[in-house]
């Protein structure tokens, strides 16, 4: 293992005191730090050490794809590492999103070839599921709740140019795709009206105060009443979401790691002043009911617990060691990126020992061995989910 050093990105909607806390640097931080990467995507490579200089992960994987990567790992998704590991923190409601499937990302990524840059949704070839593990208790919504119970929550906010939506949705989901369309489509000139009276509207209830922060946040944006069709979510630290393609979703605010295919592929719908493609979106997105998108942690062994997802790009652990379990082996094969949560930790996989505090990574080849974990503290690890 060695010491990996990741960026982080500082997006607006970001924290100035989660991964500055984490990382034991002073709060405030001088912007907001909305994610910090640790992988070998392109757009943000993290580095390690080489003789006094930081050399790009990517540069290391493409000159030596056999020890860092493997040859399973190399047949299946070519010299680059499959999964991206981060820390995000939200102050602030991320734009509604989702992603395309592999098929998708393939035929989008192909198509956009021939257009201006600027019309181009799809930066790479690759699908983008993702799972994110709360570190502290976090908001999010996730994926289509019954559009029954949808219209009735519009309906209540008593704005009578929205019958139109009301009357898809009580068509049931087959309905779902012609609501989401009439929202995101209405004409300009009335829409910074319609966002302002349902957020204006009296009442209370956990939706009329999601309407009003949004509209706060992203006055006229359609955005604001999309979201009220999508189920709202708390998890409890160490409680995640799942959310395979196809699933509009946004966060609201909490810390968590996430982890995901390695893909920066977004199709937006709304809560940005970023480009919204309404007819690529409504090609992307799933209009099912996801009725449960929690994911609950299942023990692996004394000290570590998983949380399973239908995907072979990554998987992610959660090891625990300390007085009573001094120290854990995890058998693993193909790279892995290692975090610190909590506290202090010794991590080893035959290539070298490093020690990690909290926010710090490290990284290993497939080369390696087993990774054995020591001292107190908490690691989240990711790998590949090839078996």
């Amino acid at each position: 293992m060695e010491l990996l050093y990741g960026p982080i990105r500082n997006y607006a909607w970001g924290s100035r005191s989660a991964i500055a806390t984490l990382q034991g640097r002073p709060v405030p931080s001088d912007e907001p730090e909305a994610e910090l990467w640790l992988g070998a995507h392109p757009g943000a490579p993290a580095t390690v050490d080489r003789d006094g200089d930081r050399v790009s992960l990517v540069d290391l994987l493409l000159a030596e794809p056999g020890h860092w990567l493997g040859e399973q790992v190399v047949d299946r998704f070519g010299t680059r590492l499959p999964f991206l590991l981060k820390v995000l923190a939200a102050d602030a409601p991320l734009s509604l999103q989702a992603h395309p499937d592999p098929d998708q990302a393939r035929a989008g990524h192909a198509a956009d070839a021939a257009r201006p840059e600027a019309q181009r949704n799809y930066v790479d070839p690759h699908h983008k599921p993702e799972l994110l593990v709360a570190l502290s208790s976090m908001e999010a919504l996730c994926g289509f709740r019954d559009p029954a119970v949808s219209a009735e929550v519009l309906a209540a906010f008593g704005v009578p140019s929205l019958e139109p939506v009301l009357t898809a949705l009580r068509a049931g989901p087959a309905g779902l795709s012609d609501a989401v369309r009439l929202l995101l489509t209405w004409p300009a000139a009335e829409r910074d009206a319609l966002v302002s009276a349902v957020a204006s509207a009296p009442g209370g209830g956990l939706d009329a105060e999601l309407a009003r922060d949004l509209a706060a946040a992203y006055p006229g944006d359609p955005g604001v009443l999309v979201a009220l069709l999508l189920n709202r979510v708390r998890i409890a630290p160490g409680e995640a979401i799942w959310m395979p393609a196809g699933n509009l979703h946004a966060y609201l605010r909490g810390t968590g790691v996430e982890i995901m295919a390695a893909s920066d592929n977004v199709l937006r719908g709304g809560l940005t002043p970023k480009r919204v493609d309404v007819d690529e979106l409504l090609r992307v997105l799933r209009f099912e009911v996801l009725h449960d998108p929690v994911v609950r942690a299942r023990d692996v062994a004394p000290g570590v617990v998983c949380w399973p997802v239908p995907v072979d790009d990554f998987a992610l652990h959660r090891v625990r060691v300390g007085a009573d379990l001094p120290e854990v082996t995890l058998p693993l094969a193909g790279p892995r990126v290692v975090l610190c949560g909590a506290g202090g930790l010794m991590v080893d996989d035959g290539t070298g020992k490093v020690a990690l505090a909290p926010g710090q990574a490290a990284v290993g080849p497939a080369a390696a061995g087993d990774l054995h974990l020591s001292g107190a503290g908490e690691a989240y690890v990711a790998s590949c989910g090839l078996r």
